[in-house]
C-alpha cells in the first residue's frame, strides 16, 4: 500500500520577468519503508519537490499525501537532514538527539532520554553520547541529525544531499551506515543527489529528473537489480557497474539535452 502519494504536482515561481515552471506535473507512489531517491542534474527541481513534502514549499497545483492525508505546514511527520550538520554546540550528542523530541508530549523525559540512547546505538555513537558536536567528527555529527530524525518518530526521513561536504572515503562509510540504519529501523526515506554512484547503492527506486523544468524521465527499480542489502561489496559487483553505468548514460542525456 502506498504510503507517500506525488499526486500530479506541480510548482511555478513567479520572477519579474515572469513565471518559472520548475516541476511538471509529477506522479509517484512511495511504499512504506522504502528508499526513493530523486536524482538528476543541479538546478533541476528536485530539491524544490523534496521541499514541497516537508512543507517547506506548496505545490502550484496537485497535491502530496501522507498516509491518505493532504500534507501542508511542516510537522514531525517529516523529519529532515540536510548537507550542514545543524548541530547544536551548547548540547551533548545525547542532548542532540533528544532534542527532535521536545515538542512530543506523549513521551515522558524519561522514555525520551531512553529513544535518545536507543537512537545513538542505532547510528553507532553510544560511546560519544556525553561528548560536545566540537569533539566528534563532521560524519559523526550528521549521524548524530539522522539519529535526531529518528528519535522524533517521522514518518518520512527527507534528505538533502546530506553527505556532500564530506570527503569520498567518509561519504562511501556513512552510505553503508545509512543502508544498515534502515534495514535495522525502516524508514520511508526522499533522498536528493546529484551523485550517480551514491543513487545506485542507496535507493530501492531512482527517479531520474531531466532538467529544469523536472518532469521523470525514467524510474529505476534498484533493488530488483541489487537486492535490498548493500555492503561495500555490492560496489565492486557487475550488477552495480551495469546499473551505475545505465544511470551515468540517463543524466548525460538530460545534459545533452540541455
Amino acid at each position: 500500500m502506498s504510503h507517500l502519494v506525488f499526486d500530479a504536482v506541480t510548482k511555478t515561481f513567479q520572477s519579474r520577468t515572469g513565471p518559472i515552471p520548475v516541476v511538471e506535473p509529477f506522479d509517484l507512489e512511495v511504499a512504506k519503508g522504502e528508499i526513493v531517491v530523486f536524482l538528476g542534474p543541479s538546478g533541476c527541481g528536485k530539491t524544490t519537490l523534496m521541499r514541497m513534502v516537508g512543507g517547506l514549499e506548496t505545490p502550484t497545483t496537485g497535491a502530496i499525501r501522507l498516509g491518505g492525508a493532504v500534507l501542508g505546514k511542516p510537522d514531525r511527520r517529516r523529519g529532515m537532514v540536510f548537507q550542514s550538520y545543524s548541530s547544536f554546540p551548547w548540547l551533548t550528542v545525547e542532548e542532540n538527539v533528544a532534542f527532535g523530541m521536545r515538542y512530543r508530549g506523549d513521551l515522558g523525559a524519561a522514555e525520551k532520554r531512553d529513544r535518545a540512547r536507543h537512537f545513538l546505538g542505532v547510528v553507532g555513537l553510544t560511546e560519544f553520547a556525553a561528548s560536545y558536536p566540537n569533539r566528534i567528527s563532521g560524519g559523526m555529527r550528521q549521524r548524530v541529525a539522522i539519529a535526531r530524525t529518528l528519535a522524533a518518530g517521522s514518518d518520512v526521513l527527507l534528505m538533502d544531499e546530506p553527505f556532500g561536504a564530506l570527503d569520498a572515503q567518509r561519504r562511501e562509510q556513512l552510505q553503508v551506515e545509512l543502508r544498515r540504519i534502515l534495514e535495522a529501523d525502516a524508514k520511508t526515506i526522499v533522498f536528493v543527489t546529484h551523485d550517480v554512484e551514491e543513487a545506485a547503492f542507496l535507493a530501492d527506486r531512482v527517479v531520474v529528473f531531466t532538467r529544469r523544468p523536472a518532469r521523470t524521465l525514467a524510474l529505476v527499480d534498484v533493488t530488483a537489480r541489487l537486492g535490498a542489502h548493500r555492503d561495500l561489496e555490492t560496489r565492486d559487483s557487475r550488477a552495480f557497474f551495469e546499473l551505475r553505468s545505465e544511470l551515468l548514460h540517463l543524466v548525460r542525456s538530460t545534459a545533452e539535452d540541455t
